[in-house]
Order: C-alpha cells, then sequence, then structure tokens
C-alpha cells in the first residue's frame, strides 16, 4: 500500500492540456517524466521557467547565491494584499533587514521558552477532540484549528478562543480557499499600474485579517510601552532592533510579519499535521509505535521533545511526502548556465520540493511511506541533497525549528489519547491550495485508546 498520489502524473503534456490542468490543479498537471529528471523547461509566449532537481543546482540557487537568485515577485503577486512586504516576499536589503530582527526570536532557547505554550495547545487539542470520539472527522479542519491555537498562544499569549484570535482564524480559513496557489499575474508579465486578478473576496478577506492583526500588535505596543507585556514571540519581535540600524519594526510594517507567521506558522503545520495522521491511518503499526514512545516519554517537560524519534521520522516521512509548500520560484538576475543550457536573465527558477522529495533517482521507493529510511545510509545522504520542506539556505523558514517541535509534539499527545483509522471510500487526494491539502478533505475515524 502507498500513499494517495495527485489525480494523474501523465505522460505527455501538451502546452494547452498542461495550462488547462494547471488551473484546475498545479500538481496533477506534472507529468511523470519530471519525477527523473534533473532539469526541464516550460515555455511561454512571455518567459521561460526551468524547474531544477538536480541537488547540485538547487544548492547553487538556494545556497551558493542566493542574491543571483531572489524570490519571484510573479509569484508575490497572488499574496500580497494578505502578506505585504512581509519577509516571504520581500528581497535585497530590505529582506536582510527584516530577517536580522526575526531570527533572534527563533533561536534555540528562545524555542524552549515557547514550550509550555505548545504543550497548552497540544493538551487543548486533545480535550477538543475528546467528545468527537466514535464519530468521522474532517482532519484538515481540526489540525487548522490546533496550529492556529499553537501560533497565538506563542506569538501573542492568547487562546484560539480569543475573540481576535477566533476572528482570525475564521476569515483565514475562506483566504486559503479561495486563493489559488498562483496568481494569473504568475503566467502573463503585467505592468505595474495593471490590475492583478485579485478576487473581490480575497481582497475583502485580506483587508480584514489586516485590520485585526493591526489591533492585535497595537494592543501589544502598549503593553510594551507600560512595561506589562508577556514574553513571548510578539514582544520579542516587536522589541528587538536590527543590529544594524538600531531601528525596529513599524506597526504596518509588524502587521506585515504577523500575517506571514499566522500563514507559514498555522497553514503549513496544519497541511503537514493533516497528512501524518492520515498516514498514521494508513499505517496502524507505525500509529502503534509511536503512541507507545509517548505513553512512555511525556510530563518531562522540554526535554521530552529530543526523545520523541519515532515522532520526529514519521513527521519528517510526511514531510517528504506532502511538503506543505510544494514549489518555490526564483527569478535569476543575469544569465547563468544549467547543465549546459543558456538560462536568460529574468527566467523563472522552479525549484519543487514536491519532485525532489520524490525524485526517483535519489530516493530509495521514493513514493512509499518508510520513516526507517532516515536511518540509512541512502536517507542521510537525501536529508543533506533533496530534503527541502522548509526550503534551504539564506532563506530557509526561520520558523523551521519551531515546526520541528510543534509538529511532533502534536502528533505524540494525539495519538498518546486517540487511534485514527481510514475510512472506506474517502482516500484523500492531494492539491495545491496555499499549500498541499486534500481535494475533499482528510477525513478518518476517531476512537480513545
Amino acid at each position: 500500500m502507498t500513499p494517495p498520489k495527485p489525480a494523474s502524473r501523465p505522460d505527455k503534456v501538451s502546452l494547452w492540456r498542461y495550462f488547462k490542468l494547471f488551473r484546475k490543479d498545479i500538481l496533477s498537471a506534472q507529468p511523470h517524466r519530471l519525477y527523473r529528471a534533473w532539469m526541464a523547461e516550460f515555455r511561454t509566449p512571455f518567459f521561460s521557467s526551468y524547474l531544477i532537481n538536480q541537488p547540485e543546482l538547487v544548492d547553487k540557487v538556494l545556497k551558493k547565491q542566493p542574491d543571483q537568485f531572489p524570490k519571484s515577485e510573479r509569484i508575490s503577486e497572488g499574496l500580497r494584499p494578505l502578506l505585504g512586504n512581509s519577509v516571504f516576499l520581500t528581497n535585497g536589503k530590505t529582506w536582510k533587514r527584516q530577517r536580522r530582527i526575526i531570527d533572534p526570536a527563533f533561536d534555540g532557547g528562545r524555542l524552549k521558552d515557547t514550550y509550555p505554550a505548545m504543550l497548552d495547545a497540544a493538551n487543548a487539542a486533545v480535550e477538543r477532540l475528546r467528545p468527537l470520539a466514535g464519530t468521522e472527522l474532517e482532519c484538515e479542519q481540526f489540525t487548522s484549528y490546533a496550529a492556529a491555537d499553537v501560533i497565538f498562544r506563542t506569538l501573542f499569549s492568547v487562546p484560539i478562543d480569543h475573540k481576535i484570535a477566533a476572528e482570525v482564524f475564521d476569515k483565514f480559513h475562506r483566504y486559503q480557499r479561495a486563493q489559488p496557489l498562483l496568481n494569473l499575474a504568475a503566467l502573463f508579465p503585467l505592468p505595474k499600474w495593471a490590475p492583478r486578478f485579485h478576487s473581490s473576496e480575497t481582497k475583502r478577506n485580506a483587508k480584514e485579517i489586516r485590520f485585526l492583526i493591526k489591533q492585535l500588535t497595537a494592543d501589544r505596543a502598549k503593553q510594551i510601552a507600560a512595561g506589562c507585556a508577556p514574553n513571548d514571540l510578539a514582544t520579542k519581535i516587536m522589541t528587538t532592533p536590527d543590529p544594524a540600524t538600531g531601528q525596529c519594526f513599524g506597526q504596518d510594517e509588524m502587521v506585515d510579519q504577523v500575517a506571514i507567521f499566522f500563514l507559514a506558522g498555522h497553514e503549513t503545520s496544519a497541511s503537514a499535521l493533516a497528512w501524518t495522521l492520515y498516514l498514521m491511518a494508513l499505517y496502524p503499526d507505525w500509529q502503534d509505535n509511536v503512541a507507545n514512545e509517548a505513553q512512555s516519554l511525556f510530563d518531562q517537560g522540554f526535554t521530552t521533545i529530543p526523545r520523541l524519534k519515532l515522532s520526529r521520522d514519521v513527521f519528517r516521512e510526511a514531510l517528504r511526502l506532502y511538503p506543505p509548500v510544494p514549489m518555490m520560484v526564483r527569478e535569476n538576475t543575469c544569465p547563468v548556465t544549467f547543465r549546459d543550457r543558456v538560462v536568460s536573465e529574468g527566467s523563472q527558477i522552479v525549484i519543487s520540493p514536491w519532485h525532489l522529495h520524490r525524485h526517483e533517482r535519489l530516493w530509495e521507493n521514493p513514493d512509499a511511506f518508510d520513516p526507517a529510511r532516515w536511518e540509512t545510509e541512502n536517507g542521510r545522504s537525501c536529508q543533506r541533497d533533496a530534503f527541502i520542506p522548509f526550503s534551504a539556505g539564506a532563506r530557509v523558514c526561520p520558523g523551521a525549528g519551531f515546526a520541528m517541535i510543534e509538529g511532533p509534539l502534536l502528533l505524540s499527545m494525539l495519538l498518546k489519547s486517540f487511534r485514527f483509522e481510514l475510512i472506506e471510500g474517502r482516500e484523500p487526494v492531494p492539491v495545491a491550495h496555499l499549500t498541499v491539502r486534500s481535494k475533499d478533505g482528510i477525513w478518518l475515524r476517531v476512537r480513545e485508546r
């Protein structure tokens, strides 16, 4: 039994069919040959895109020459209404200044400080699930709520049922279902004055979310000024000056950053945890092993986290098979040669964790769920060279360490108390929204252990 794949992996795709599939679901549009190719070119009348799977090329773009390959403005267009000039979208000096302020909040010692809030959120998730034992559960909605609770508790020291937090969650849920992975501006060159084809619903939800976040940051600024702010991530970020300029984030820029923290820290974590629960139902022996590990290790504080080895390997394997962000796009700023082919300035460079993590020339049995692979020579090699769920290099997600604590913690706490089982006829089909989600949700039956 292998985990589900997208609706299709066509052998050959004409430009017209690719465009139709692309609009429906970017994952199903990808031909099978891309899971073996080191590089592929995709031409439009306006620009060329190059998918790169060869580890040396990925390393060059993400690690060795990141300034030559900034984030593509084409991809930024689709997220601009919500994220403004957040660290996820900016480039160059602006991005470097933002990272200098943000990174200290996510260092190792700071993550240890967030553990009690994460544990409270995990316990709250268990209690919310307890009345649902014996029923069929749509896991994506449940994990979205749990991950949002983690973010609000660690960022603003409030639970998800806080009035503003609950409103942000509700409006973001609508936003993420209405917003495709790629806006039309990603496919066609548009002048700055041209409309960006954002739906009225997308713009309205983004505006309302940003208004609510502005309320939270304004309240926190008052608490900081009064000397009574809680010692959480928001306080840390808002009071950390840029070591190069001595300036902190202004209020509007802090709204941008909180928007991406919520997007990256909630949407991606929810996707990863939901797919992990499905894989646990698909492989009940692994589920029992993780549950047994959790039974024996908890109630030891933060020292529990490094000892959740099985849970971490299972979560990592879910990230490999279902990377929350399936594709990343860079733009080269000057001509470059890849595999004896000249890639012209302005071309789009697509780095796809979805393909790289399932690449047939890199991974042993790439479509199989096998958490034990991480202890093999092939698994260790691929973890270094072909595993980038959080990107890599200078632009690696600052919350990567946060996610690798949150995911195994929530998984272990849930499996410690509950068993998740498959429902016949409800196999999920992965599609790309803002993250990799299931076309019709991930439905599992949940039972109390």
